[in-house]
């Protein structure tokens, strides 16, 4: 769990290596409090096109849809920076002040070998605030015994135009290793389950190289460049993605075998950058009769520069502990105008910064195995964040009224900078008893987590933006038990997990309704709790059941109120045949009602529309491996054509021409199939 090498597992497949034809439908838990998937796997439903569309397949997970591609993950009901969600170990930042491009938007999850998924705040290696828990997108690669090379690729089609190609070739010898990867996703827009159109096509790519000097087995020095783009509709907003421009750069080092005490040394550095432009002409045509009746566009960009370094030490059998640094910063700026050829195009506009947030932080974590069935994981991290505001509102009288301006819409006429900074401790403790005579594991564990207020939080679309609310909103502090049991035998792989949580100071987001309403972000108490469960169990040789099931539920202490964006009980049913060269499975999917929500209060993602009803629906899918390295998958999402949208969502933006449902719709019935090839 963040302490094994990431040369542990190799790319460079041995020959005769064959593909399993099984799409996947539920994934399990592998350990306490983590699960580790493949990403290049055909799933259902339809192979996922983002970051987020492959997260919303993993029990404990939801996402707000906003259109086709680009939706914004939860994990038990917490969204934004609760989730540290990490590319090869570095950050990266969306530019739309509404969360229309969150970082998920700029991952391409085939393009990774391994997503691993550490829930709660049980790790402290991968920066600060992962409340809600840490998402790791990772590639991995090993020295080569002798010149090599191999190749993973796949072409899918599907229903309303979806087309994807994927492609990952690798190649090396025992000083030196290449690898480059690719990948386009596009689809038109979709029907709901009664044939009306959702504003939602989109067209994305994705292309990184990797180049990696091992000199020995000990020592790796590897360098990653990458560049994606493109566009996204969406039935949320008044505007669409016309640009989503990423530009990463990654310089990584490990070298192993220091000494028998001082096992591994690692550093990295890391750049990401991040080119969102929304207008309102590209992907549609202005609406006279909204908002905005003229073409209007808007360009933001984040800037992200980090670092990270890290020992571990080992002391025979017992103790492992991993120390280290870390640090971040990222500067947002923005600028508006109107579509090439005018004379306010917002290109030849000055770019005006809103914000630059950083942090530094100091992290150790210790595992102590005290038998041969007992271990004792714990973490301690402390971080320096801090944060500038620019253009801030100047502070009124209301301000320190306690905000009674919020729905004034009447903006303050002069601006001022603001800075502020805290230092954040974080921790954890937990046990884990492998029971006497069973292939079980039980485990315990208690995490304290500070999180500093995030831009969206602070000068985002939805935040008052002025001196005094960006000085007063204060870090979220959130402690939390894990308990839960892990079972794993040859038959049946099954797992259990609950949590409890206080969050003190929680960060709430207000929607203003109305036309004059401001929106405005808050601290208030709360309490979280809910829990995830599985099972799969093999009737046979070429039989096997699953079943996953998640809740999660908190409460506004300070308000008497249920907390927002909490998703309802989900109940995942799936079986699967499979003879070793062709497999068929089907999948139930069944989210029960939501009565408790709290109107008009929500997060950075996304508010609460009201109640909703339950849902269930069945997807079908089928495998053949057609020969040693190649296989075909199929499915169908939705066969019964059903009608539904998910309880966590978006509001519709009323588009002309489109359907205009309170939250945006679902995919109707989705047909899809995939071909891979492995070399």
């Amino acid at each position: 769990m963040g302490l094994i090498s990431p040369w542990a597992l190799a790319t460079d497949d041995k020959p005769g290596q064959t593909l399993p034809p099984i799409v996947v439908t539920a994934t399990m838990q592998d350990s306490p409090l983590t699960v580790i998937t493949d990403p290049k796997a055909p799933r259902q439903p339809v192979p996922a096109s983002d970051g987020a569309d492959f997260l919303k397949s993993i029990p404990g997970f939801a996402v707000i849809r906003k259109g086709g591609s680009n939706g914004d993950p939860l994990l038990r009901g917490m969204a934004g920076s609760r989730l540290n969600i990490l590319i090869d170990g570095g950050q990266i930042g969306g530019g739309c002040p509404s969360r229309m491009d969150p970082p998920t938007a700029y991952i391409s999850p085939s393009l990774f070998d391994k997503v691993t998924i550490i829930k709660g705040p049980q790790t402290v290696l991968y920066g600060p605030g992962n409340s809600a828990g840490t998402i790791l997108f990772e590639r991995e690669f090993s020295r080569y015994a002798q010149p090599a090379w191999s190749f993973n690729g796949s072409v899918l089609g599907g229903s309303w135009g979806r087309n994807d190609q994927q492609f990952d070739l690798h190649a090396g010898t025992p000083d030196v290793y290449l690898a480059v990867s690719g990948n386009h996703t596009q689809s038109q827009d979709y029907e709901d389950g009664d044939g009306r159109r959702v504003h939602s096509s989109y067209d994305r790519w994705n292309t990184d190289i990797t180049l990696g000097w091992t000199p020995n087995d000990d020592t790796r020095l590897e360098l990653t460049v990458g560049k994606g783009d493109g566009q996204a509709a969406y039935a949320f907003s008044g505007m669409d993605g016309a640009k989503f421009l990423r530009e990463s750069v990654a310089l990584k080092f490990e070298q192993r075998h220091l000494t028998p005490v001082f096992d591994k040394l690692e550093a990295q550095v890391y750049y990401n950058y991040a080119n969102h432009v929304m207008d309102n002409y590209t992907l549609r045509r202005p609406d006279p009769d909204s908002m905005m009746p003229m073409a209007m566009a808007s360009d933001l960009d984040r800037k992200t520069v980090g670092g990270r370094v890290a020992a571990t030490c080992l002391w025979g059998n017992a103790w492992q502990w991993v120390v280290g640094a870390d640090a971040s910063s990222n500067v947002h700026t923005g600028r508006n105008g109107g579509p090439p050829g005018n004379r306010m195009y917002y290109g030849d506009q000055p770019r005006v910064r809103d914000a630059r947030i950083g942090s530094v932080g100091l992290f150790e974590e210790l595992r102590w195995t005290m038998a041969q069935h007992q271990r004792l994981i714990s973490g301690l991290r402390v971080d320096r964040a801090q944060a500038r505001g620019y253009g801030l509102a100047m502070a009124s009288m209301t301000d320190s009224m306690g905000g009674m301006n919020h729905g004034m819409g009447m903006p303050a006429p002069r601006t001022v900078d603001a800075s502020r900074a805290a230092v954040l401790p974080s921790g954890f403790v937990r046990y884990e008893q492998d029971l006497s005579g069973t292939p079980a594991t039980f485990y315990a564990g208690i995490g304290h987590v500070q999180r500093f207020p995030d831009y969206w939080e602070l000068v985002g679309q939805h935040a008052t933006k002025s001196q005094a609310a960006f000085s007063a909103l204060k870090p979220e502090k959130t402690t939390q038990l894990d308990i839960g049991l892990q079972y794993d035998d040859q038959q049946l792989k099954a797992w259990v997990s609950a949590y409890y949580g206080v969050v003190s100071n929680f960060i709430m987001l207000n929607y203003g309704q109305g036309m004059m309403a401001r929106s405005y972000a808050s601290n208030i108490n709360a309490r979280i709790a809910g829990g995830e469960a599985g099972a799969s169990y093999a009737f046979s040789k070429r039989w096997q059941g699953d079943a996953t099931l998640a809740y999660a539920w908190g409460e506004n202490r300070s308000q008497h109120r249920p907390l927002p964006q909490q998703p309802p009980l989900e109940l995942r049913l799936g079986l699967t045949y499979d003879t070793g060269n062709w497999s068929a499975g089907a999948l139930w999917r069944l989210a029960s009602a939501q009565h408790r929500y709290a109107l008009g209060q929500g997060n950075i993602i996304g508010q609460d529309l009201g109640p909703t009803n339950g849902f269930g629906v069945f997807a079908l899918n089928a495998g053949y491996r057609l020969s040693e390295h190649l296989t075909l998958s199929a499915g169908i999402d939705n066969v019964f054509n059903k009608t539904y949208a998910e309880h966590v969502n978006a509001a519709n933006a009323e588009l002309a021409g489109y359907v205009n449902t309170v939250r945006v719709n679902e995919p109707g019935r989705t047909a899809w199939a995939k071909l891979q090839l492995k070399l």
